[in-house]
């Protein structure tokens, strides 16, 4: 969420963000209701005043008439009983003023916190501007030693890959058309070799953040309220994308919603909490299993174990200062994080600035780690009529987004009421919004495609990267069945 302060004293800032975000909210009715509301509120607020004021004042002042009553006479006494009548009919009259103005804010509020949950943050001044991820910018790449990116796979290797498709069936990996009897399109079962390199690599990537990194590794639940969905920024934009148990309707207290990233748990961790600023940052990682719909995703990547239903993901999240260097610094560091990650496992990858029209509602900015997946192209529905399809035609590989990085600044710790008081538990300042920042460590079985394709070898098999052979009793090589 925005801070409503800041956008009424620059609204054209908000009014470009949403213009960078291809969003359509209306900041100048987000704006009148937001005037609305605080008129009705001040103006509540100013009769309740008069109604303490009155409690205050007309007791006395009733009891001194009702004295008076007493000995009065005629026109005297009708006048007296005119007044105490009065006085005692006022508080009513200020109630019926105060709640007629509640009804207002009743039917105010709702309408502008909707509006107020779906103004995106405006991205960075220095993320480039552009329309979709088609304008997204390679920032630079990296290969190990031997890999010539001016060279096809063949060409590198020596022979034409096979697709990772391939390479789970000849090698008893996966077992595609048992998942989608199972559960539907976009379903599969890792198979012994399969879910053992899968399990491998979550458990390597929280090693990685733990023993090398510092970070604390944390369980967190999958399944959550929504209020925890709308606190983390994936409600309401997101709700097409999420599994919905609706449990109300079964006598239940509240629906749930099963989480698409660790992210939600993590971060819903220290809702409406104030931390201690000694104990700032935190730095939390989990592994948990994810479940996105893929709404809107019909006809793309629908083979194999890119765009799936269901996936584990090994999640990192740092909360931190409310400073906006420290939040730049903690990016360029988690960033880091997964390169060198990506790097152990000798994985070719580019580094992508997301353009403002590719961020999503709560990011500042955004850095994607594509891998390279040399049998990409010819699996994908959307690809190109040109692409090389063809049985004895080598494909000619794609990048595929496997980790995503992203800076929010205080967006989900105001939704969260997540704050910080600076100095200390002792200090004595107002309290502050932190900043968060969450990166992917590792996404399985999706990481899995460049690791079996970049690994290949000519006989068939998969060589195991080095850093992955101790969680698999030393295993260097998956041979083909």
């Amino acid at each position: 969420m925005i801070d409503l302060k800041a956008l009424r004293n620059d609204p054209e800032r908000f009014k470009d963000g949403c213009r960078k975000k291809n969003s359509d909210v209306d900041i100048d009715l987000l704006l009148r209701l937001d005037t609305q509301r605080r008129d009705l509120m001040s103006r509540a607020e100013t009769l309740r005043g008069e109604q303490k004021k009155l409690a205050k004042e007309s007791g006395p002042k009733i009891g001194q008439l009702s004295g008076r009553l007493k000995s009065a006479q005629g026109d005297d006494r009708a006048a007296l009983e005119a007044e105490i009548s009065q006085l005692k009919a006022a508080p009513a009259k200020l109630k019926e003023r105060i709640a007629a103005l509640e009804v207002q804010l009743n039917e105010v509020t709702p309408q502008l916190e909707s509006i107020l949950l779906r103004v995106p943050l405006p991205p960075d001044p220095d993320v480039p501007v552009g329309a979709s991820s088609d304008d997204n910018v390679e920032l630079r790449r990296w290969a190990p030693e031997g890999w010539d990116w001016e060279k096809s796979f063949e060409q590198n290797r020596g022979f034409k890959p096979k697709t990772h498709i391939e390479l789970c069936a000849d090698l008893g990996l996966a077992d595609f058309p048992r998942g989608v009897k199972l559960a539907g399109s976009r379903s599969y079962i890792l198979t012994g070799m399969g879910m053992r390199l899968h399990q491998a690599v979550l458990r390597y990537a929280l090693d990685f953040m733990v023993d090398r990194n510092g970070f604390t590794p944390m369980s967190v639940p999958v399944l959550v309220r929504e209020e925890a969905m709308v606190g983390t920024g994936f409600f309401p934009g997101g709700r097409d994308q999420a599994y919905h148990i609706e449990e109300t309707s079964r006598g239940g207290g509240a629906d749930m919603f099963l989480t698409g990233t660790g992210e939600v748990g993590l971060m819903g961790l220290h809702q409406n909490e104030i931390l201690d600023e000694g104990d700032l940052p935190l730095r939390y990682v989990t592994v948990s299993t994810c479940f996105r719909r893929e709404a809107g995703a019909a006809g793309k990547d629908t083979a194999g174990l890119y765009r799936i239903h269901q996936f584990d993901k090994v999640e990192q999240v740092v909360i931190c200062r409310a400073d906006e260097q420290e939040s730049r610094d903690w990016h360029q560091k988690m960033l880091g994080y997964v390169e060198d990650f990506v790097q152990s496992l000798g994985l070719p990858y580019r580094l992508l600035q997301c353009c403002t029209g590719d961020l999503g509602a709560k990011n500042a900015d955004m850095i994607d780690i594509e891998c390279w997946m040399p049998g990409r192209s010819a699996l994908r529905a959307d690809a190109p009529d040109d692409s090389p399809t063809a049985p004895n035609t080598p494909p000619a590989g794609e990048f595929g987004e496997t980790h995503s990085a992203s800076r929010l600044y205080d967006y989900q710790c105001r939704r969260l009421n997540m704050r910080t008081r600076p100095g200390g538990a002792g200090g004595k300042g107002e309290t502050v919004f932190c900043h968060s920042l969450n990166n992917t460590v590792a996404a399985s079985p999706r990481i899995l495609i460049p690791i079996l394709e970049i690994f290949q070898n000519k006989d068939g098999s998969v060589s195991v990267p080095e850093v992955l052979r101790p969680y698999l009793g030393g295993l260097d090589r998956i041979p083909p069945k």
